[in-house]
């Protein structure tokens, strides 16, 4: 979360010939609601099986794609079908500095309820870590770096 995934897809669609979509995007669509509505008004695992279902559906009818996900996709049962998985490296204080320094601070912090906890934010990051490098085929470090230097190091690994 916050480690700027969305904003890494973008560049890598303009530097290639690569579409890109989101995962949250997609299930927000078909729900009709945003995610943060889902998860209170349905609860998580309702949210997780509908990443499930996108998972299954990625895996059947998407190629050469840049796929952006939510934070939990990685644990899809069929993530290594779908494609390669690259993991956005970043200290959890990098995270915090990307998002208060970005232009639209307020609205991405509201977007992610989890940061009003800090806390318990930082405590899924240091479980989360291990988790992301073991799927991880891909593990590039954005913090600190450009956008087209991310996107060049991506699309060499690739």
């Amino acid at each position: 979360m916050g480690v700027g995934k969305g904003t890494i897809a973008r560049a890598l669609v303009k530097a290639s010939n690569y579409f890109a979509i989101d995962t949250d995007d997609l299930i927000e669509s078909v729900e009709n609601k945003k995610i943060k509505k889902i998860f209170s008004e349905e609860g998580e695992p309702y949210f997780r099986n509908l990443e499930k279902k996108c998972a299954l559906w990625l895996e059947k009818n998407v190629d050469n794609t840049i796929i952006s996900t939510g934070g939990g996709f990685f644990r899809q049962e069929n993530i290594h079908n779908i494609g390669k998985i690259i993991y956005l490296e970043s200290s959890f204080d990098g995270i915090l500095k990307r998002i208060n320094n970005s232009e639209n601070a307020q609205a991405k912090l509201k977007k992610r309820p989890l940061l009003t906890n800090l806390e318990e934010a930082k405590n899924i990051y240091s479980q989360r870590v291990k988790d992301y490098e073991k799927v991880a085929d891909i593990i590039v470090n954005v913090e600190n770096r450009t956008i087209e230097e991310i996107t060049k190091e991506i699309l060499g690994k690739m």
